[in-house]
């Protein structure tokens, strides 16, 4: 096996010679990428978020031969990501006739894992409040947010993980902004708290001003 320790491989590489037995490759890959994806499990399945990372490196192992390359490696391991959440609260709403990511919050399906005062992301009042508020987005719309807002991830690489159109990507982001003010206004205990979370939002969503915005 090769040590990857010094080399600058592809993604591509390293995940073709994972599954050619490669243990140093699969380490190299998964140190490379694992960190977005623990944040993406992170406030969603706080109660699993290192089994849900593994299984969906392994996932993506089995689907390497799919990769052709419409996206980044990291939007087609977030894509994974995505499936393998779904499939999890599915089967913890097995209650529902129909299960939308459109439609549904995790704060509907999932509250269980309702992220506690001391949640990892949350250490400021303003952070927590922001937490609670993308819970309460459709699950599709909160991921929209994240993976713009936290990860950077470009628009395009948006589209393949949610298996949508570029363009409903960017009306989806102007979307969830404006519910996640109503959530942030309705959720904070004084009107202070509320003002001072939106404006850092707004700042951050400034500095990440979406393509062809005005």
């Amino acid at each position: 096996m090769k040590s990857w320790g010094d080399l600058e491989p592809s993604d591509e590489q390293l995940l073709q010679a994972w599954r050619g037995g490669d243990e140093d490759a699969a380490e190299a890959l998964m140190k490379r990428h694992f960190a977005p994806i623990y944040r993406f499990f992170r406030n969603k399945l706080p109660d699993e978020v290192e089994e849900a990372t593994q299984r969906t490196f392994l996932a993506c192992v089995e689907a390497a031969e799919r990769f052709r390359g419409e996206s980044s490696f990291r939007g087609f391991l977030l894509a994974i990501a995505r499936k393998q959440l779904m499939l999890t609260l599915r089967k913890r709403h097995r209650a529902a006739k129909v299960f939308d990511p459109d439609q549904l919050s995790l704060h509907d399906v999932d509250d269980r894992s309702q992220p506690s005062p001391t949640g990892v992301l949350a250490q400021r009042e303003s952070e927590r409040l922001l937490l609670l508020a993308l819970r309460r987005l459709p699950i599709d719309f909160q991921i929209t947010v994240e993976l713009f807002y936290w990860e950077e991830l470009p628009i395009a690489d948006i589209a393949v993980v949610l298996e949508i159109a570029e363009g409903t990507v960017k009306s989806r982001l102007g979307r969830a902004r404006a519910m996640l003010r109503e959530h942030i206004e309705a959720l904070a205990q004084s009107p202070t708290l509320a003002r001072n979370t939106l404006t850092g939002f707004d700042a951050w969503a400034a500095r990440l001003k979406l393509p062809d915005e005005d």
